[in-house]
């Protein structure tokens, strides 16, 4: 649940940064789609650590 609720939120910011860059439609989509795996990888790492301590 991390990993896809990281990567949609990292998609979003994504494109939101690319609008402030006043970034075309491909901008938006390729900053949206670099940010979304960044976030995924980032919730990757908090599930695997929410695991290992045994929070959930």
């Amino acid at each position: 649940m991390f990993i896809f609720g990281f990567g949609f939120i990292g998609a979003f910011l994504g494109a939101r940064r690319a609008t402030r860059l006043n970034g075309a439609r491909i901008d938006k989509i390729w900053l949206g789609g670099v940010f979304g795996l960044l976030g995924m990888i980032l919730g990757l790492l908090v599930t695997v650590f929410v695991e290992r301590m045994g929070l959930l």
